[in-house]
């Protein structure tokens, strides 16, 4: 397949995608959000650092959103599900590792709190019913995933989950994993930022920039200008 064909191909299923947000019942260009979490962890009393991994599909559109989150330090994006010896976007891609593409986020605690970052995970990182997909990026390594770091994050995602579901939040069942951490292995440097780095690019223009759009619209008080920091 040449390249622009396949540009075309991922482009389709990136609007195939935006529309089934626009129609889950939240629409993702509105400033209405998704509920916020009503189990979640206190905001800490003092500065601090803590990790949380997520997975929803090509890692360039999930660090974008949240490299732009008020609270958040880092965040570094790389693959998770898998063994150290399978980390490498060559063989993460032939879809038998095991890894899910994955961002860490290192966030302050005392400034934003697990649940948020669930609830923007949730709104506009990705869409949480398509299973081992987002829209054409088709595969186990583009499946939606938490990789909690302890059992208080564990309660919160299980939670969360529940409580979206229960109030039919989105129109399908939520089909994210949530799983203990095992392992974060970073991915190639020309993976970091890309999305900041290749604003042109014409999948991230359709795929990705409307998530950066919807964080700024639906979360004013937490989206920061990346590149002011």
């Amino acid at each position: 397949m040449s390249i622009p064909v396949l540009f075309a191909v991922v482009i389709v299923g990136c609007v195939i995608g935006a529309v089934f947000l626009v129609g889950r019942g939240v629409n993702a260009a509105s400033k209405t959000p998704i509920p916020a979490a009503k189990v979640d962890q206190a905001l800490a009393s003092t500065p601090g650092k803590e990790t949380a991994v997520f997975a929803g599909g090509c890692f360039w559109g999930t660090q974008a959103v949240f490299e732009r989150v008020k609270g958040v330090i880092h965040t570094t994006a790389g693959y998770a599900g898998g063994s150290a010896a399978t980390a490498t976007y060559d063989q993460v891609t032939t879809e038998t590792t095991g890894h899910a593409e994955s961002v860490e986020v290192i966030y302050d605690p005392s400034k934003i709190s697990y649940g948020q970052l669930l609830r923007i995970f949730f709104s506009v990182a990705h869409d949480p019913t398509q299973l081992n997909r987002q829209g054409n990026d088709v595969g186990i390594s583009y499946r939606s995933a938490i990789f909690y770091v302890n059992d208080d994050q564990k309660r919160v995602a299980n939670a969360y989950i529940s409580q979206l579901d229960e109030a039919k939040v989105f129109p399908k069942k939520i089909v994210t994993q949530v799983t203990p951490l095992k392992g974060f292995y970073r991915a190639e440097d020309y993976h970091q930022d890309y999305a900041l780095h290749n604003p042109g690019n014409p999948y991230i223009q359709v795929c990705d920039r409307p998530k950066i759009e919807a964080l700024k619209q639906q979360f004013p008080d937490l989206f920061v200008d990346y590149k002011r920091r």
